[in-house]
């Protein structure tokens, strides 16, 4: 499979702010590290093998960060596949750090995200990144408050041509308003799946505004044995597995998700690129709207 053929397989495209095209079915690289996200992973060349088998199946959108390591997984990415192919579009994020024993601290300072960015670039040997995300929040949901600030740095950075397009995670559709109001955005990164449906009106509302919508952790957790019966029945009416067929629901749900399911394993992998080639009947997208 190549770039046009992930592009056809039903998935189609989206274009970041209009104008830097990806393939809707994406990778995540963070579980490229080692385990919980840190440190390095215990096999490099497996790791590099995954990035380079993702490109050859036509990824040409991959999601990473600085501080999945720390460092680690943006060292692996420019050992992979530096120099990058022309369509590639790497999408970073900033406002966090890792500690000395791997606990995720916050870093959203305004040297802390200068300092981000310019690391991110470094360690990727990119003269300018693609996309950069805002991650604010807790863990998996938004938190009240103001990012105007933190963001207006990024807006800054983005003047300099240091970033190409901006986005943010985390994030509610208020504070996706008030970063709008301080410059145009192109991706929010949320938490949703077939199973946690909370975004269900912001997903709709970036579409009407042509924001992209990425979902991390697009495979949610363990499914209910009610939901694994329904995914089950739905999966073997296409030779699939209930997780292709869930990630195969969020490419119906709407043109403006855009999926980077991660995985350290190339079967898996490919078989979550799989999942772009399957088209849901109405009722297959009835039954599963019922999870």
């Amino acid at each position: 499979m190549t770039s046009s053929d992930l592009s056809a397989a039903g998935a189609g495209t989206w274009r970041f702010g209009g104008t830097l095209p990806v393939n809707r079915m994406g990778f995540g690289a963070m579980q490229l590290a080692g385990p919980g996200v840190f440190g390095p992973p215990a096999d490099p060349d497996n790791a590099i093998a995954v990035l380079r088998r993702a490109v050859e199946l036509g990824v040409n959108h991959i999601d990473t960060s600085d501080y999945y390591g720390p460092f680690v997984v943006n060292e692996l990415i420019k050992q992979a596949l530096h120099p990058y192919p022309s369509d590639l579009v790497i999408v970073t994020k900033v406002g966090a750090r890792r500690s000395a024993t791997g606990d995720w601290l916050p870093a959203m300072a305004p040297d802390e995200l200068r300092q981000a960015v310019h690391d991110n670039i470094a360690r990727l040997g990119v003269s300018a990144i693609d996309l950069v995300n805002l991650r604010v929040g807790g863990f998996a949901e938004p938190e009240p408050g103001s990012l105007a600030k933190e963001f207006q740095v990024l807006a800054e950075l983005r003047e300099q041509g240091l970033i190409k397009h901006l986005g943010v995670s985390n994030v509610s559709s208020e504070q996706l308003a008030e970063a709008r109001s301080v410059a145009p955005v192109a991706q929010v990164q949320n938490a949703f799946n077939i199973t946690n449906r909370r975004d269900d009106d912001l997903v709709d509302e970036c579409a009407e505004l042509g924001v992209a919508y990425v979902p991390f952790f697009p495979l949610g957790g363990a499914f209910q044995p009610m939901q694994t019966e329904l995914l089950d029945g739905v999966a073997r009416r296409h030779d699939a597995s209930p997780r292709q067929i869930a990630l195969a629901w969020l490419l119906a749900r709407s043109p403006n998700l855009l999926l980077i399911p991660g995985t350290s394993s190339i079967g898996h992998l490919e078989q979550n690129i799989a999942a772009a080639g399957i088209e849901l009947s109405e009722q297959d997208m009835t039954e599963l709207d019922s999870l």
